[in-house]
């Protein structure tokens, strides 16, 4: 079997070389150069040296009754640079390939500031009105043609669902219409767990994110959603030794408009997530059941839901306002075990980021000044989030871009 295999690959492979022995190959490189400067009010819950800001951190009183986190913080960075190349030429099967990789100097953890990680990597087999496409790419619910335009890295997040993710995505166009059905693994972006973040959970689970979407695509108007399913096993072994396959099946939905013309842009975009912290959202999963005898444990999500809306005006010196929200909904059933989210007690976050920016050549000059607040509180039996205290963060983001 193993050898029949083998020949069936080995003759795949010898039909696509053959099919481009006589392909002119065509690389093209990319990217940008960034320096980014930021001043925060207040200490943050943020990544990489403060880079990807995701809200302000809680206060944390002294015997004064100082808030120990409010304390301002400024850094400067270039980890943003990236590096891309394109690759065409190649036919298969009556396509033209297409082959993208991407990389920045973001590090794939703290410890890693300034390490070359992989952004994107795929293979794109495109027909007259269909796609395949085999690789990592953004996640289906990130909508790479919907997304707000701010200056901060941060794209957004958390209201923005936010991920990169290894899978197989098939589109196919009608016209304006287009729908695409993915299948998502993890590997940057991952779900929290009895062993911390980890894409351990998902390939336990042995069962891959599902993910549909449609689009409607005008001249003007772009209007779409989708939905996901996402199948999770946080452990294979109780605290009691006992075997055990329990998982947590959860639901994303989103949907999005936005309207465009030469000048003027308007974006508006919901998220309904199910346990969604790899998608840097608020939300996660709790501990619902332990059986005392075996140890087994059976989950119940924690929900969340968030709006945004972005709108920006102008080519060469252009003005944008960035508005979201979002909010923790808790669980359907009491939480009597651990917790795996970000930050659960949270009860709801929002955002208001107005900017400009000018834009000439290559050079993209920008400043915005970012307005987070984030409401902390104490959890009840269904992780929903009362008596919260209100804190803000003021972010002044410059940044200067060189594309190439």
């Amino acid at each position: 079997m193993i050898k029949k295999i083998v020949l069936v690959v080995l003759l795949i492979s010898t039909i696509v070389i053959a099919q481009n022995e006589t392909a002119e190959l065509k690389v093209q490189f990319g990217g940008y150069i960034n320096w980014s400067g930021y001043l925060d009010s207040r200490q943050t819950v943020s990544l990489r040296e403060g880079h990807l800001l995701l809200y302000p951190s809680a206060p944390v009183y002294d015997k004064e009754g100082n808030d120990i986190n409010d304390k301002a913080n400024l850094n400067f960075l270039s980890i943003q640079t990236r590096i891309n190349s394109k690759i065409t030429g190649a036919e298969a099967f009556g396509s033209k390939v297409t082959g993208f990789i991407e990389g920045e100097f973001f590090g794939t953890s703290e410890s890693d500031v300034n390490g070359l990680r992989l952004r994107h990597a795929y293979i794109s087999f495109d027909w007259e009105n269909s796609s395949l496409l085999f690789g990592q790419t953004w996640h289906p619910s990130f909508v790479p043609e919907a997304f707000a335009q701010v200056v901060s890295y941060n794209t957004g997040i958390p209201f923005q669902p936010f991920s990169r993710n290894p899978q197989i995505r098939f589109t196919q166009k009608f016209g304006s219409f287009k729908l695409m059905a993915a299948l998502l693994t993890q590997r940057d972006f991952t779900s929290n767990g009895p062993n911390g973040f980890s894409s351990s959970y998902m390939r336990n689970s042995v069962i891959p994110e599902i993910n549909f979407q449609a689009q409607y695509n005008s001249a003007n108007i772009l209007l779409g959603g989708g939905i996901g399913y996402k199948s999770l096993t946080p452990r294979i072994e109780t605290s009691k030794k006992i075997k055990t396959d329990e998982k947590i099946s959860t639901l994303t939905a989103v949907g999005f408009l936005k309207y465009k013309n030469s000048d003027f842009t308007f974006l508006a975009k919901g998220f309904y997530g199910e346990n969604s912290t790899d998608l840097l959202t608020l939300g996660g999963y709790g501990v619902s059941s332990i059986d005392t005898i075996t140890g087994k444990e059976t989950y119940s999500s924690i929900n969340v839901i968030s709006f945004l809306t972005d709108i920006y005006y102008g080519k060469e010196f252009q003005v944008g306002l960035f508005a979201g929200y979002s909010e923790n909904l808790g669980s359907d059933d009491k939480i009597v075990g651990k917790i795996y989210s970000r930050n659960e007690n949270i009860e709801y976050l929002w955002r208001v980021t107005p900017r400009i920016q000018y834009n000439f050549n290559k050079i993209t000059v920008a400043t915005e000044l970012e307005i987070t607040s984030a409401a902390y509180g104490k959890l009840d039996e269904y992780a929903k989030v009362s008596n919260s205290e209100k804190v803000t963060n003021t972010r002044l983001v410059v940044s200067v871009f060189y594309f190439f």
